[in-house]
């Protein structure tokens, strides 16, 4: 039996600031949406240009306070091919990012940034 991981779901507050984060922050296009206006949700699907993983931002309309993330979730992770250059950008873009990291011994090879409804994405550096 094989089994082939499709998309990861993550609860947002405000979905169009989070589309924003994911579209013009980490370059994610939109694939589908589902809305559901009588159970008052909309799922919207975003991937990246290999289309092999997909992100579902649900949206219940409304919602009354933010979600709990939990000290279960740690972050999900993008590769990029410029490092220096994606940092550059997401400070730029008034994003919560790290300073630039490596494992012990290692030279900095990642970062964190932080999307509107606190979930953390690595960035790491992509191996040519």
């Amino acid at each position: 039996m094989k089994y082939r991981i499709l998309h990861t779901c993550i609860r947002v507050m405000d979905l169009e600031k989070s589309l924003k984060f994911y579209k013009e922050a980490l370059g994610f296009v939109e694939t589908r949406r589902k809305d559901f206006p009588e159970h008052a949700f909309t799922l919207v699907f975003l991937g990246d240009e290999a289309g092999t993983h997909e992100i579902e931002l649900t949206y219940n309309y409304h919602p009354e306070k933010p979600y709990v993330i939990g000290n279960g979730f740690s972050h999900m992770a993008v590769s990029s091919d410029n490092l220096e250059e994606s940092h550059k950008l997401h400070q730029e873009m008034g994003y919560k990012v790290t300073d630039l990291m490596g494992l012990p011994g290692e030279a900095p090879r990642y970062y964190f940034v932080t999307d509107p409804d606190g979930y953390d994405v690595e960035v790491i550096r992509a191996v040519r």
